[in-house]
């Protein structure tokens, strides 16, 4: 089990709660749903804390951030229905490869899927939009904000690969690692005979911020709720800054 998972209490995730929703901010290496080979995962623990707990939306077990969940069925279905107008507002960051100056870039590429991967076809694939901009600017790498429009598998990590701004530790979808010999001078890695290990061991993705209409709420009762880095994207962020 992962450190990140290990003794993870349920109550210290919560970001937002109340008689309709939980909002969580998921730990990297968790799985969403219920997974074979893991003893713990979200919907369990949100379901030991709230016995009608159900998870309104996925995120990859390597991504961390935001997650919302109903407490009760027709909450569940309020915010199905928001998810398919697309009137849920999510909000990525996320840290690629290279320098990229996009200003609310429409990544519009079809997406076909499997039950594990997804690709750009332009015969094949679903219509697909990514919007993109630019937050900040380091030595080799660029912090992204990306608002996914449609929900595609792996969609941010295809249509940023795409576009040649693939995301950093993610080898699936041509992202490099990100190691602090390639942003420090004179780098020494003293007398260990390890090799050198990446600033971050997972996809540099994060759910940063979600916004959604209450149940039962006016058109003025919206909820939005901000999830802050986990240790090892803020440890990145941090590195990246220094060595400019």
């Amino acid at each position: 089990m992962h450190k990140y998972v290990k003794g993870l209490k349920f109550e210290d995730i919560i970001l937002f709660e109340n008689e309709h929703y939980i909002v969580v901010n998921k730990p990297p290496y968790i799985s969403t749903l219920e997974d074979r080979n893991d003893p713990i995962d979200l919907l369990k623990l949100a379901k030991e804390y709230y016995a009608d707990a159900q998870v309104c939306h996925r995120l990859d077990k390597e991504t961390s951030g935001v997650i919302v969940i109903a407490k009760h069925q027709e909450a569940y279905r309020h915010f199905a229905i928001l998810l398919e107008k697309r009137q849920v507002k999510k909000v990525y960051h996320a840290v690629v490869n290279g320098i990229h100056e996009f200003e609310n870039l429409e990544c519009d590429q079809p997406i076909y899927s499997t039950n594990s991967k997804s690709r750009v076809d332009f015969r094949e694939g679903k219509p697909s939009l990514t919007l993109v901009s630019t937050l900040e600017s380091f030595k080799l790498h660029t912090l992204l904000k990306c608002f996914p429009v449609s929900g595609r598998l792996h969609q941010i990590r295809v249509h940023l690969a795409f576009h040649g701004a693939n995301i950093g530790c993610d080898p699936i979808y041509g992202g490099d690692y990100i190691y602090l010999s390639q942003l420090k001078k004179n780098f020494n890695l003293g007398k260990s005979k390890d090799e050198e290990k990446p600033l971050i061991e997972r996809v540099a993705l994060h759910a940063h911020n979600i916004a959604f209409h209450n149940f039962e709420g006016g058109e003025n009762d919206v909820i939005e709720v901000v999830a802050e880095y986990p240790k090892d994207f803020a440890v990145l962020v941090k590195q990246l800054r220094k060595y400019l």
